[in-house]
């Protein structure tokens, strides 16, 4: 991340999967992309980061929006969003097999996969908890976490 004018700038030619940072499943789903991304493609920062909202805003042009709590599962990569299923799916897509089969998916109808999205992702603290703060990563496994000190 570099300090342009003022602006906080990511490299998003790695993806970056940006995530409810509190979600107990969101966090587990961090775990999950981790330990089958055996090449560390994948970079991750919370939605209610600095780190997030200056991705969210590179990648859009706009503020990341004010939902509380966070809406979307989002992937950045170069400078392109994806949002809800279509971004689970581009994530399944990079990591290693049998996951990438997943993204047959896409023939599903988007509006179909997302209200599946969104019905899980209306329950995801109530079925699988939240935390009080935000996931801390290990030492071995921060760099591939986005934050603000890197600007």
């Amino acid at each position: 991340m570099a300090a342009e004018a003022g602006v906080l700038t990511v490299d998003t030619s790695r993806p970056v999967v940006l995530f409810d940072g509190v979600c107990n499943l969101c966090n587990r789903t961090v775990q999950f992309i981790i330990r089958r991304d055996p090449h560390a493609r994948f970079r991750f920062a919370s939605l209610q980061s600095a780190a997030g909202a200056a991705i969210v805003r590179q990648a859009t042009g706009r503020a990341l929006p004010s939902a509380d709590p966070p809406e979307s599962i989002l992937l950045v990569e170069r400078d392109r969003l994806y949002e809800r299923s279509t971004a689970v799916l581009h994530v399944l897509r990079k990591l290693r097999f049998p996951w990438p089969v997943a993204y047959a998916l896409v023939i599903v109808p988007r509006a179909m996969r997302d209200s599946v999205y969104d019905l899980i992702a209306r329950r995801r603290y109530r079925w699988f908890g939240r935390q009080d703060v935000c996931m801390v990563p290990t030492p071995d496994l921060r760099a591939r976490f986005v934050d603000q000190s890197e600007a």
